[in-house]
């Protein structure tokens, strides 16, 4: 079993790092509300530090599931962070979905460590269920060393390619999705507006060529006017400016996504920046 140094309990990493616990690996746990930290040690055990160095120290790993590219820096590089501590040869496996640029840079400069970028697809509900899929950016024999910890929440895991390219993976996850959401949304609205059956109607599609994750597990419930199943608008709109920074810097052609972005936007101006995103659909009806 590991010592396992983990930053960031938000709707995600609490529940990893629960299935981490479960497992028989000692947590040094570190979470920029204090109490959250306290309360997870309360509810299953580990210990609480002071900061991400504290935690870090001696560890065998460094997990951090923060928001952006700035808390990533300030969680490894900056004032306490965990790169100060972290001893020569531990592993750092980053699930934040961040650029691709950062996860270069933290590897390139940090060659002491195995660094892993490794962005989740499978929300809320994955993470409780430990059936996360885990994109990994990073080398082969660090990816290989990670598969014990990251297999106690992820149900696939799968090396992408070097340094960058689970958070290249994970854009392409968040392109699919935008445009399967907004087909879906504007499917429903279609059906609502010409007085169809929407339970018949998705009895009908549900196992043909129209079926997805999307279609399986939001059509209903955003026939119902319901949002509160997890991965909101403002983490959807970070991610998707991500995705269109790196499509910039590439010449990748991403018209669809360019404009479910917008449309996110004027979720946002609905007053929608919590809601899930399969909301999508607040906007035509």
């Amino acid at each position: 079993m590991a010592d396992i140094a983990f930053v960031g309990l938000g709707v995600m990493g609490w529940p990893m790092a629960r299935h981490l616990v479960a497992a028989g690996h000692r947590l040094r746990l570190y979470n920029r509300t204090a109490d959250k930290a306290a309360r997870f040690a309360a509810a299953y055990g580990g210990t609480p530090a002071a900061s991400v160095a504290e935690a870090a120290d001696g560890a065998d790993a460094l997990i951090t599931c923060v928001g952006n590219d700035a808390d990533v820096r300030q969680v490894t590089e900056g004032e306490g962070g965990g790169f100060a501590t972290l001893p020569d040869g531990a592993l750092f496996i980053d699930h934040s979905t961040a650029s691709a640029a950062l996860a270069r840079d933290l590897a390139g400069r940090n060659p002491r460590l195995s660094c892993i970028d490794a962005p989740v697809s499978g929300g809320q509900a994955g993470a409780e269920a430990g059936q996360l899929a885990i994109m990994c950016g990073g080398a082969e024999e660090a990816v290989e060393a990670a598969r014990p910890i990251l297999g106690c929440y992820g149900r696939r895991v799968v090396r992408i390619g070097p340094s960058g390219h689970g958070q290249l993976a994970k854009m392409s996850n968040q392109i699919a999705i935008a445009g399967v959401v907004q087909g879906l949304a504007e499917s429903l609205h279609f059906a609502m507006k010409a007085g169809l059956d929407t339970d018949a109607l998705l009895d009908a599609i549900g196992q043909g060529a129209a079926q997805s994750w999307q279609m399986d597990n939001r059509a209903r419930t955003m026939v119902e006017g319901r949002f509160d199943f997890g991965f909101a608008v403002d983490l959807m709109r970070k991610d998707l400016g991500l995705v269109l920074d790196e499509a910039r810097r590439n010449g990748a052609s991403l018209p669809v996504a360019a404009l479910v972005d917008q449309f996110y936007g004027d979720v946002q101006k609905l007053g929608g920046n919590r809601d899930d995103t399969s909301s999508l659909i607040r906007r035509l009806t």
